[in-house]
C-alpha cells in the first residue's frame, strides 16, 4: 500500500509535515553513526535509530521529537574524535534546546569508560518516572525497539543472546531492568498506548526466557 498525501488518522492526530531540519538530522544521525553496529551483529547501528523514530512517529511524534529520535544516542555514543559536548553543541546550534533536552532525557551516560551498569540503569529509571512528556515518547520508543529486538534475537540465538549485554547484567538483570521501565513509563501517565505495547513486548520475552522481570535487581 503506497503512501497517502496527508494521513486519516494517527495515535496522537499530531499531523506535521516533516521538513530540512528532520531530513538534516538524518543525514548527521548517518554520519554520526555510520562505523557503529547493533550491539552483537553486522546490523548498521542507523537501523535502530530509522525503527525509533518510525515507532515515535507512529505514536504521534512531532517534527522535534522524530529529530531528537534520530539523535538520542547521539551524546552518548557521540564518535571519540567528536566527543559528546561537540554533539551537544552541534544539536543546540541546528536543532534547538527543546531537541537537545529529549535528547539529554534519553542518556543515561556521557562519559567513557562508563558508570557500573546497575548504578546507571538504576538511576535512569528513577530519572524516566518523573521524565516529561516528549522524553517518555522517544525514550519509550527506543525501549520498544531494542525489546523487540531481544525478542527475535533470543528466538535466533537462546542464551547466547546475553553475552551481548554488560557482564553485570545478564539475563536476570536485562529482563529486569526491562521490567522495571515499564513501571516507571507507567507512572508518567504519558503515551499510554506506547507503553502497553512495551510492557506487552515485555511480556513475550519473560514468556520466552521463562524468567519474570523483577526490578531492582
Amino acid at each position: 500500500m503506497g503512501p497517502e498525501r496527508r494521513p486519516k488518522m494517527t495515535h496522537a492526530m499530531n499531523i506535521e509535515v516533516l521538513g530540512d531540519r528532520f531530513t538534516e538530522a538524518l543525514v548527521g544521525a548517518t554520519r554520526l553513526h555510520a562505523k557503529q553496529w547493533r550491539k552483537g551483529t553486522d546490523v548498521p547501528y542507523i537501523a535502530h535509530l530509522l525503527g525509533v523514530t518510525s515507532i515515535a512517529l507512529e505514536f504521534g511524534a512531532s517534527e522535534d521529537e522524530g529529530i531528537a529520535a534520530l539523535l538520542h544516542d547521539a551524546i552518548e555514543d557521540a564518535p571519540s574524535p567528536l566527543g559528546a559536548e561537540w554533539v551537544r553543541r552541534w544539536i543546540r546550534f541546528r536543532f534547538g534546546e527543546p531537541v537537545l533536552e529529549i535528547v539529554e532525557g534519553c542518556t543515561d551516560a556521557d562519559t567513557q569508560p562508563k558508570p557500573p551498569w546497575l548504578d546507571r540503569k538504576t538511576a535512569y529509571i528513577k530519572h524516566v518516572a518523573s521524565a516529561p512528556k516528549s522524553v517518555v515518547l522517544v525514550s519509550a520508543s527506543d525501549k520498544l525497539h531494542n525489546a523487540r529486538a531481544i525478542l527475535t534475537d533470543y528466538r535466533q540465538v537462546g542464551d547466547r543472546l546475553w553475552d551481548r549485554f554488560s557482564s553485570d547484567a545478564g539475563k536476570k538483570g536485562v529482563i529486569g531492568y526491562y521490567r522495571g521501565l515499564v513501571g516507571a513509563f507507567h507512572a508518567t501517565r504519558h503515551h499510554a498506548p506506547l507503553i502497553r505495547e512495551l510492557d506487552s513486548v515485555v511480556t513475550q520475552i519473560e514468556n520466552v526466557v521463562g524468567l519474570k522481570g523483577v526490578w531492582p535487581v
